[in-house]
């Protein structure tokens, strides 16, 4: 207790937060809901220790939806910060489990109440933190909520196992190829689509790596399954990457069977794919590695290889070469000049050593043209505020579906227990998958919106990184150079009609050329034309 807290009637005043939660957010729009009672039980709690100098704080930290697995919770998160303050001298909860459900969470908070001598008190559960007697209770209550939570994550999962093992599909995002029986619970052949995926599938053994794949999909206009969820909200539908095709041909859904804890068992629903096809890209893609083959041999040394794209027609352009009189002449062609007559598109090829040359130059001269150094670092701060805004906005969706999921579990046990029989365990299954499911990626995204937060180039980091380049540079092989200017260049765009040169560079790579970071995984691009 600080020295300038006020007296009231010769006792200290003990300044008493009420912190109340609810796990979902079904009956919240209530009038008198029950956070309200949590903090009615509170405030008579505190009017009991009056004649103790015990005040209600009028601030209310209410996280109504919210779990108590996590700390990601707004309200907490304010109490936290107004007990660093020095507001805050007592917290007041109904029941232990509503502060939290997890043991550690709970070490954690108790520490910060420590720290800075605030009080916990659980209204329906007499104990007192200041005494070794009161934490051991507190660990024991602690203890069995987690215990709680837990055993039904373990039901879930062995009902979860249970489903698959009998070839049941349960639950989760729809695939291409396949619609979600009207009955639900179970997967039936889109015919259309089915016919797509084998195209695909007979696509990546044609040009044997995913890039081509990609820019051939695209330059069909297909995309990813689209469907409406249960809401009537429009989801998928989105354009293929690289990971996102792996991942659908590596799908053994399409072999009309399903996994579960590295086991394959046979499914209910019928196949798309025959085992000849499948075995034949899944060697193709044990061979050529996730990269889908940017790591295939490349002994000709074409450092741009799988970078370069054709600014008349948008396509990509592939690395090839040819043999006279003993000589090798390397280029980059177009695609589609390549597929469809050089007549197809302007651009159609350029030396390979002359493209090369140009972007390495250019990347060497970033430093000693002002201007152009100056929009390259602005770009990039640019395009790290537009990742953080996207970032914020997917993680507000990904909260928004959390509390629907949230709310339909809960709808579905109290409408069970109104009918006197059990929920369904495969529809509970299917909520629990997609929760963790959700939950999954709301990880991520928060790693990623600290990674980018953290992602800022300092402009003379950067120039003193690019006056290394050179000694760098005469000291790789043509593998390493080729390795640097795939983590430095997302993309780079050849102009034939004007002869431009457009690079787009990674934030991440340009950051760990600073000697700051590593490369993430996921990288976008701030583009920056070149002359």
């Amino acid at each position: 207790m600080s020295n300038d807290d006020r007296q009231k009637n010769g006792r200290t005043v003990i300044r008493c937060a009420i912190y109340t939660r609810k796990s979902t957010e079904e009956g919240l729009e209530q009038a008198f809901n029950t956070l309200d009672a949590q903090r009615d039980a509170g405030e008579a709690y505190i009017q009991s220790q009056k004649h103790e100098g015990w005040v209600a704080l009028p601030e209310r930290y209410d996280d109504g939806g919210y779990t108590g697995a996590n700390m990601d919770r707004p309200a907490l998160k304010r109490l936290l910060e107004a007990i660093e303050l020095g507001v805050v001298n007592c917290v007041i909860v109904y029941k232990v489990d509503r502060l939290t459900r997890a043991l550690l969470d709970f070490s954690r908070i108790i520490e910060v109440f420590d720290k800075h001598g605030v009080s916990f008190v659980s209204v329906t559960q007499q104990f007192n933190t200041t005494n070794s007697l009161g934490r051991l209770t507190l660990n024991i209550l602690l203890s069995f909520a987690q215990f709680e939570r837990e055993m039904i994550a373990e039901r879930t999962r062995d009902k979860m196992g249970a489903a698959r093992r009998r070839g049941k599909w349960v639950g989760g995002n729809p695939v291409l190829g396949y619609d979600v029986s009207p009955k639900g619970g179970s997967l039936v052949i889109n015919e259309s689509e089915a016919q797509r995926v084998r195209e695909i599938f007979n696509m990546y053994l044609e040009f044997g790596s995913l890039i081509p794949v990609i820019e051939e999909l695209n330059r069909r206009g297909w995309r990813m399954k689209a469907w409406v969820t249960r809401e009537g909200r429009n989801a998928g539908g989105k354009i293929f990457v690289k990971n996102s095709l792996y991942n659908m041909l590596t799908n053994i859904i399409y072999t009309g069977k399903v996994g579960f804890d590295g086991q394959v068992y046979e499914g209910e629903h019928a196949r798309i794919v025959d085992d000849g096809v499948w075995n034949r890209v899944q060697e193709g893609l044990n061979r050529n590695g996730r990269r889908g083959g940017r790591n295939i041999s490349n002994k000709h040394g074409a450092i741009l290889k799988g970078l370069v794209r054709c600014a008349s027609c948008d396509a990509g352009m592939t690395h090839t070469y040819t043999k006279k009189r003993n000589r090798l002449y390397r280029y980059y062609v177009c695609v589609t000049a390549h597929q469809r007559g050089w007549s197809a598109c302007e651009t159609r090829s350029v030396s390979a050593p002359e493209l090369e040359h140009a972007v390495v130059e250019q990347i060497r001269g970033i430093a000693g043209d002002p201007a152009i150094f100056a929009e390259v670092v602005r770009q990039l701060g640019e395009q790290r505020r537009e990742t953080a805004v996207n970032l914020g906005e997917e993680r507000a969706a990904l909260d928004r579906d959390l509390r629907r999921v949230a709310r339909e579990m809960s709808s579905l046990t109290t409408e069970a227990a109104q009918a006197g029989a059990p929920a369904s365990a495969e529809r509970l299954a299917d909520l629990h998958e997609r929760l963790a499911s959700l939950e999954g990626r709301l990880g991520r995204i928060r790693l990623q919106l600290a990674e980018t937060a953290s992602s800022s180039v300092d402009a003379t980091d950067l120039r003193d990184a690019l006056a290394k380049f050179d000694p760098l540079w005469e000291h790789m092989n043509s593998h390493e150079q080729a390795q640097l200017v795939h983590a430095l260049v997302e993309q780079v765009r050849y102009d034939g009609r004007t002869g431009t040169v457009t690079l787009g560079f990674r934030s991440a790579g340009i950051k760990q050329m600073c000697g700051l970071d590593s490369i993430n995984r996921e990288t976008s691009s701030a583009s920056i034309e070149l002359r």
